[in-house]
C-alpha cells in the first residue's frame, strides 16, 4: 500500500493492462495532474542533481560538505527520497552541486 496520503490504493490482483503513458507517470498513479507535476519536476531535479554528484566524483561525504547538509541526507538525494526533499531544496542542492537551472512555463 503507498503511504503517500493523495495516492490511489494498490489493487489487491496484478493489472496486467497496458495503457498509453500521460508522459507523466505520477498523472498516471492517479495523482492530481498539479500535484503530479511537482512530482515530476522534484523526480527530474533530483536524478540530475545525483547524476552530477556522480560525475563530479564526489563521496556521500564530499558531497555533503560541498552541498551543505548532512551525509545521510545526500544517501536520501542519491536513494531517490524525493518525498523526503522540497522543490525548493532540490533546486539549491542542485545549483550547489554545479548544475544552473532554468523555469520555463508554457500554456
Amino acid at each position: 500500500m503507498s503511504t503517500h496520503p493523495h495516492s490511489p490504493a494498490v489493487p489487491k490482483e496484478r493489472d496486467t493492462r497496458i495503457i498509453d503513458s500521460s508522459g507523466n507517470v505520477f498523472v498516471d498513479l492517479g495523482f492530481d495532474p498539479a500535484e503530479a507535476e511537482v512530482l515530476k519536476l522534484r523526480t527530474e531535479v533530483m536524478i540530475r542533481t545525483a547524476e552530477q554528484l556522480k560525475a563530479r566524483g564526489w563521496t556521500q561525504a564530499e558531497a555533503a560538505r560541498q552541498l551543505g547538509i548532512t551525509q545521510p541526507r545526500v544517501s536520501r538525494l542519491v536513494k531517490g527520497k524525493v518525498e523526503d526533499f522540497s522543490l525548493d531544496m532540490l533546486l539549491t542542492l542542485a545549483t550547489r552541486a554545479g548544475l544552473r537551472t532554468e523555469l520555463r512555463l508554457t500554456a
